[in-house]
């Protein structure tokens, strides 16, 4: 065999190497937390459109290709364990006083903004006086979930010995016992209020929702140490999706305010814990 034949050999070679190393270079896999939660995460069997969370991987990962954003499937209390294991890299929509504590991470501001709300059956003269105090109304409450009026305390003994609570895993479930009187009042989540009216037509006018929220909240993402992608990569890759209006386009829909981008450091800085 002449050189000439030696060096195509050699180089197509070469190029077959570089083939199938490619796909495994092209992207680093980094792993997201999914779990159930309303409209940000819908379960699988259900055949409705993506939720939040879904959303903003497909922005994130259409905007690039170093990194590759997967959904893992976890629960919420689960989820401590899989980050510790290494089995999730990111936790979105996440607040570190929700149980991150001890828990090692670095947190980011997402600059969005969601809220908890009082909901009661709608009847004549009934208004927003009604949700003044909560003694003696029987409530209905999401298992696991943190609620300001009773602490920050989420144990099902304190909620339903305290606050005479109904604890359930379906925001769904909580607004139906307040409608069909199995329940005064239900805390739910503002975000989540508009996607069952819509859903559930029939049930418009039938809800009174209070103008003052339990809470207020920042969703961050939460990243484990030596996560593949870091802090300020994973801000590099989302300010831009807010600054084109994407954020806005995604998340304004179900009333979760998108706030400006931040004019210090403060987004990129996160906090070690």
């Amino acid at each position: 065999m002449g050189f000439l034949g030696r060096r195509v050999i050699r180089v197509l070679g070469t190029g077959l190497v570089l083939l199938l190393a490619g796909p495994l270079m092209a992207a680093q896999e980094v792993r997201v937390a999914s779990v159930y939660f309303p409209p940000y995460v819908f379960k699988a069997e259900q055949t409705r459109s993506t939720g939040l969370l879904e959303e903003l991987v497909v922005a994130l990962n259409q905007a690039q290709t170093d990194f590759h954003f997967v959904m893992v499937p976890t629960a919420v209390k689960r989820r401590f364990r899989d980050f510790k294991q290494q089995r999730i890299d990111l936790a979105i929509f996440e607040n570190p006083g929700w149980g991150w504590q001890n828990v090692p991470h670095v947190a980011l501001d997402m600059g969005l903004e969601d809220s908890e709300v009082f909901v009661a059956r709608a009847k004549a003269n009934r208004g927003q006086d009604y949700f003044d105090s909560l003694k003696d109304k029987r409530l209905a409450l999401y298992h696991g979930y943190h609620y300001a009026f009773a602490g920050f305390d989420s144990s099902p003994e304190h909620l339903t010995k305290t606050f005479n609570a109904t604890l359930t895993h379906s925001h769904e479930s909580n607004l139906l016992m307040v409608l069909h009187e199995r329940a005064e009042i239900a805390l739910v989540t503002r975000s989540y209020i508009g996607d069952f009216l819509e859903r559930n037509r029939q049930y418009a006018g039938q809800l009174l929702i209070s103008e003052r929220a339990d809470q207020r909240y920042r969703h961050h993402v939460l990243l484990r140490p030596q996560s593949p992608i870091t802090p300020e990569q994973f801000v590099a890759l989302y300010e831009p999706l807010r600054d084109s209006g994407q954020l806005e386009a995604i998340f304004s829909r179900y009333q979760v305010a998108v706030m400006p981008r931040a004019t210090d450091s403060s987004v990129a800085a996160g906090a070690a814990h």
